[in-house]
């Protein structure tokens, strides 16, 4: 942008100046992020190079890098605009990293892992450049930034806490970004008042008459780019302006600028059709391109018209428009038959160019000259599409398969790249695009397998949660078919889809029995983890006896693959063995976190924070719960995070926040009702009972609890309720709803003798106890006490505070005694503050105080830091605990500076006490 355009794009932006410039002067102090949001011509980008102008003033590095809507396809073009010129030193980076972001941009030929390792990267070498000289990054048009350069930028932001690092993006109102749905600061940039807009037009027109200096402020709408734009059509057309009819703001500035197209000689309309089709700015590339337009010489001093109209600025390397919508002016003017000429000549000069990129732009250049199906480009794109998938970039894989089948003339075969498309952009969470691929698919002939392929993908949107377009029987048949043409692998995907829905919805027993037999029937091993879970997932009860054994079996083993440990741990949650929830889900979380697998690491922590509730396990389960949920929204997984708050919900009720265990509860009750999100409900449920049970408002205990074993609510979830025995039992017994509850229990019973599942087992000694005939309450009380609780010692202490009180209750305090006291000291080390103020009542009952509970850790840390406490403890480095919070090793350190005081210990070295995740 020239230095006139920039002052006009600031004009009567004083606040916004100063908005930007605190940003930068508190850069020293921690960092920060923002966004400057508005609609085109408003003065972003003159915002934005104030902004770099500030920084260099005051003694910052600026790194820089745009959006364009030709490079939008292109995995991480924008990354590489930004870091690669700078020649950032990465020595400082752990290898994975290292190699991870040179994969990423191109600089070595090796598979690109996850978004999320090559932000990780982005980020810590960032960090690393500001320790030596405060660091300032700018993103214009954040809105044409290619989808993983937008994921990676949106990701640094989220994390610029201590570290001098500002990022600022520029956004176009009404145009979806990662970068906009980040949930930064936001800095939106409104029309000019009208003073404000009339200053600007008179210093740059002065001397015009009323009556068209009342049109052009209307007409300006307070938009700086259109006053300035409108001025010099005035100076052109003078009066006849008036005449001109009102357009929209857009493209009456795109008509503006394309206006001036028309007396530019043919070599620079060549030049500059090129560079706005162009996906690179080279000059080189751009004249050797044009000269194939023209089929005649081109030269440097060809420019020299456009720089006179004003579209482009003097630069000796590129063209550089003047504006955006320049840009998109040029593009607009060029008819169909313009745009594909330029679009080949542009391929035709790139062929001359060496390595895979050019080859990449070439492909993309042929496909949009192509008028008509043409299966050679069409085989091209959909080789490019495996590789930028290999490179990490799944969502310009997608868009490669899409456009091969637009080129493809064969009905069969157009369908096979539409439902691949399909097919990976499940794995993305984009139904929109997931929808919109297989209405197409849908027009064409397919053949059986073909049908059953888009059947299956259909069945695979919301994780299953949605079976009412392709419903679990459905599935099932669909994997008998594929299994019986020889695809046992694939028909395990298949039921696994399946097996999903079982989770989330209730198909029936009879489709749960469809799923199992169509599983058991391939010829898989026993142990398959895919197996197993989905066993676990169609039938927690009839097979947990099967599923626990695989588990038991493959724990042995010394090397677990993450993803299949993943799973393995997810078929644990179902089964009921929780304590293998907690192994295989420590198995899986490093090597998922070294792979940057941030959507199946959501995952992994929902289920381990979910299981270690249930084990009273609070220093896993909080710093668990919390990052999953942070990164659900990050990850845009809505069930995981209704799961995660749920999770939440039930840790604010066992820690004594009652309040809070209600608001989490209802706020994901409220994202998961609609669509019947039966774990989250259930979940729900479980956390208002406890609240309610650690109040002593045993009714409304009672109420929410019951509701779980009731088939026809929302709530009801087959495995799930299982593994609340004791507090269910608890609440009737409290609120005289014995009678009504032992039917409950007898269904448990009668669960028990077909399953192993030890959560369910740990639970009953203690309902049969509190929902047992007075004759018979002593006797079971005692076979509770005797019960195998070395593995739940809330368990243990809950039957020990129950046959307390019921002791009280019989006038035999001297043996309540001792046991509501062991009661109170496993309550207070476990951190359930309701259950051991419960047992210190039954102490004053018997006559005897008790001291104040003492405040450990997890009472004084917020969630991250006691993450980072805990790790820390464990010895690991600074860096290497940011590496598995997805943290800078700087923030790590501001967190330990803040965490330390707090404990009361003055280094890391005194926290070895934290290295054991519970107390026994």
């Amino acid at each position: 942008m020239s230095s006139e355009s920039a002052k006009s794009g600031l004009f009567g932006r004083e606040s916004e100046i100063a908005r930007l410039s605190g940003l930068v002067r508190g850069l020293r102090d921690g960092g920060s992020s923002l966004v400057v949001r508005g609609e085109p011509g408003i003065g972003k980008s003159a915002l934005l190079t104030a902004a770099a102008d500030a920084g260099r003033d005051a003694g910052l590095r600026v790194l820089s890098t745009a959006g364009t809507q030709a490079e939008f396809h292109l995995p991480y073009a924008g990354l590489h605009r930004l870091l690669h010129p700078a020649r950032l030193d990465d020595e400082a980076l752990p290898d994975p990293q290292r190699r991870a972001l040179a994969a990423a941009l191109g600089l070595i030929d090796a598979a690109v892992p996850d978004l999320y390792l090559v932000a990780l990267a982005t980020l810590n070498l960032l960090v690393e450049a500001a320790s030596r000289t405060p660091l300032l990054v700018l993103a214009d048009d954040g809105q044409w930034l290619d989808p993983p350069t937008a994921g990676v930028l949106s990701f640094v932001a989220r994390r610029l806490e201590a570290e001098p690092v500002a990022l600022v993006a520029t956004l176009r109102d009404g145009v979806p970004c990662a970068l906009g749905e980040a949930g930064l600061p936001e800095l939106v940039l409104r029309p000019l008042p009208d003073a404000a807009a009339a200053r600007l037009l008179d210093a740059r027109a002065p001397g015009m008459d009323p009556r068209t200096r009342r049109r052009l402020l209307d007409e300006g709408a307070g938009n700086p780019l259109a006053l300035v734009e409108l001025t010099g059509e005035w100076r052109d057309q003078g009066a006849g302006l008036l005449s001109s009819p009102w357009l929209p703001l857009t493209e009456r500035l795109e008509r503006a600028f394309g206006a001036r197209l028309g007396d530019l000689p043919p070599a620079t309309r060549a030049l500059l059709l090129v560079t706005a089709l162009d996906d690179g700015t080279t000059l080189e590339e751009a004249i050797a391109a044009a000269a194939v337009l023209t089929a005649g010489p081109v030269a440097h001093d060809d420019l020299a018209p456009g720089i006179r109209a004003g579209l482009i600025e003097p630069d000796a390397a590129q063209i550089r428009f003047r504006h955006p919508l320049m840009r998109s002016a040029i593009y607009q003017a060029a008819t169909l038959p313009q745009r594909r000429a330029g679009h080949a000549a542009l391929a035709e000069a790139l062929a001359r160019q060496s390595g895979e990129r050019a080859s990449d732009r070439r492909i993309w250049h042929r496909a949009s000259a192509a008028a008509r199906p043409d299966e050679e480009i069409a085989t091209e794109l959909d080789s490019m599409a495996a590789r930028v998938a290999q490179r990490g970039a799944p969502t310009e894989a997608v868009t490669a398969l899409e456009q091969a089948a637009k080129l493809t003339e064969d009905a069969r075969l157009r369908a096979d790249r539409l439902l691949r498309a399909a097919d990976q952009a499940v794995e993305l969470g984009g139904r929109d695009v997931v929808v919109r691929l297989l209405r197409q698919t849908e027009l064409l002939p397919l053949t059986s397998r073909q049908q059953a392929q888009l059947r299956w993908i259909r069945g695979t949107l919301n994780d299953g949660s949605d079976g009412r377009a392709t419903g679990p029987q459905v599935l099932a048949a669909l994997a008998e078919s594929v299994a019986a043409d020889g695809r046992p692998e694939e028909a395990l995907r298949i039921l696994w889809s399946a097996a999903l829905q079982c989770f989330w919805i209730e198909p029936g027993a009879e489709a749960r029995r469809r799923i199992v037999a169509a599983a058991e029937s391939l010829p898989v091993p026993a142990a398959n983890p895919l197996l197993l879970a989905i066993l676990a997932y169609a039938a927690p009860l009839d097979r947990g006896a099967v599923v626990i054994d695989g588990l038991r079996e493959l724990a042995e083993q010394p090397v677990i693959d993450p993803q299949a440990a993943r799973l393995l741990g997810s078929a644990a949650v179902l089964v009921g063995a929780f304590e293998q929830v907690e192994s295989f889900s420590a198995a899986a979380l490093p090597g998922l976190r070294a792979q940057g697998r941030l959507y199946l690491l959501t995952r992994t922590l929902a289920q381990q924070a979910w299981s270690a509730v249930h084990r009273t396990n609070l220093n896993v389960a909080i710093p668990a719960a919390e990052e999953a949920a942070r990164l659900a929204l990050e990850t845009d997984q809505p069930q995981m995070y209704g799961t995660a708050v749920s999770t939440q919900a039930m840790l604010a009720a066992l820690r004594g926040e009652p309040d809070r265990a209600r608001e989490l509860a209802a706020r994901a009750e409220a994202m998961s009702v609609a669509a019947g999100v039966r774990p989250v409900l259930a979940t729900v449920q479980m956390a208002r009972g406890l609240a309610a049970l650690g109040e002593g408002r045993h009714e409304e205990a009672y109420e929410h609890l019951r509701r779980l074993h009731d088939p026809a609510d929302p709530s009801y979830q087959l495995a799930l309720r299982c593994y609340v025995a004791a507090a269910y039992a608890d609440a009737a017994a409290g609120s005289g709803n014995a009678g009504a509850a032992r039917g409950v229990l007898r269904e448990l019973e009668e669960v028990a003798r077909t399953t192993p599942a030890p959560a369910l087992h740990v639970g009953l000694p203690l309902a049969r106890a509190l929902l047992a005939d007075p004759a018979d309450a002593q006797a079971r009380f005692a076979d509770a006490l005797a019960a195998d609780h070395a593995l739940w010692p809330f368990a243990r202490a809950y039957v020990q505070v129950a046959y307390g009180e019921w002791l009280l209750d019989q006038g035999d305090p001297s043996s309540a005694r001792p046991l509501l006291r062991t009661a109170r000291d496993t309550f207070d080390a476990l951190g359930v503050v309701p259950w051991s103020d419960r047992a210190r009542r039954g102490l004053r009952a018997c006559g005897e105080a008790s001291a104040d509970r003492v405040l450990t850790a997890r009472d004084k840390l917020t969630p991250v830091e006691l993450q980072i406490a805990r790790l820390a403890a464990e010895g690991l480095s600074d860096e290497e605990i940011g590496e598995q919070v997805y943290l800078s090793r700087r923030t790590v350190g501001a967190h330990l500076a803040q965490l330390l005081p707090k404990l009361g210990i003055d280094a890391r070295a005194d926290l070895p006490a934290l290295r054991r995740d519970r107390a026994d």
